[in-house]
């Protein structure tokens, strides 16, 4: 006659035995990454659409598009960092579910810095809880955005490549169309920086268009902005169309 401890060991055994497994991989569309088809790393979600994506990977992305790489909404005019915010319980989740990934996630971001002689950031601990009573955040509370842009960047410029002269070609795409800037910087300013990010020769002139208008490099793009007016705007963006040029001879 069996023991009463022992029938109930039985019973367990059969529990364990019936329970169903899932593989892993059924739940890749909900722990990996749709850019870089890796497991989320600081998971990052899009308040507009709620689709998520590792954090260096989407801020990456929002340097050449303002949509969504899932559903290609649109998630900001001009600054769609603006609208992300991390998402700890997914990572939480991620993080269970796959062994090791937060180990090792860990040490290549320490050998990362060691190499680079920087200090390594400490890990995020959450909140302490707080004695007494909870207090309810306020209606009126605006979330904080992941990534603030300082006020004095108040244009946000669409740069328009319309093409290149016959006889340049060792350029590099602009890979940022998207701009945000000061309203004080001047027409010299975006050439120099088109200049560094399409690797141009010294000898190629670059010719900023605005409104139909040719622009100086003195003219700053507060007043280009100011004079030009709606003409010169599409969706809030302030449009420089450029192109490339060889240099005049006399």
């Amino acid at each position: 006659m069996s023991s009463p401890g022992s029938h109930h060991s039985s019973s367990d055994k059969t529990d364990v035995e019936d329970e169903p497994t899932i593989s892993l991989s059924q739940f890749y569309p909900y722990i990996r990454c749709p850019l870089c088809c890796g497991f989320l790393i600081d998971a990052t979600t899009i308040t507009e659409c709620l689709h998520t994506f590792c954090k260096s990977c989407i801020v990456k992305y929002f340097f050449y598009s303002n949509r969504c790489p899932t559903c290609s909404i649109v998630v900001h005019q001009t600054q769609p960092l603006y609208n992300i915010r991390p998402d700890r319980q997914l990572q939480d989740i991620v993080y269970k579910m796959v062994p090791f990934l937060e180990h090792n996630e860990r040490e290549l971001m320490c050998k990362f810095y060691n190499a680079r002689a920087l200090e390594v950031p400490k890990p995020e601990l959450p909140p302490p809880p707080t004695a007494g009573v909870i207090q309810k955040p306020k209606k009126d509370s605006i979330p904080r955005p992941l990534l603030t842009v300082p006020s004095v960047l108040d244009v946000s410029l669409l740069l328009d490549f319309v093409g290149a002269e016959e006889g340049i070609c060792n350029y590099k795409p602009l890979d940022r169309r998207y701009v945000r800037v000061s309203s004080e910087a001047t027409i010299r300013h975006v050439e120099l920086f088109i200049r560094k990010k399409m690797e141009l020769s010294p000898t190629c002139q670059v010719d900023v268009v605005c409104g139909g208008h040719q622009l100086d490099h003195y003219q700053s793009l507060g007043d280009i902005q100011r004079s030009v007016g709606e003409d010169a705007l599409q969706d809030g963006l302030l449009v420089l169309h450029f192109g490339l040029l060889l240099p005049s001879t006399p």
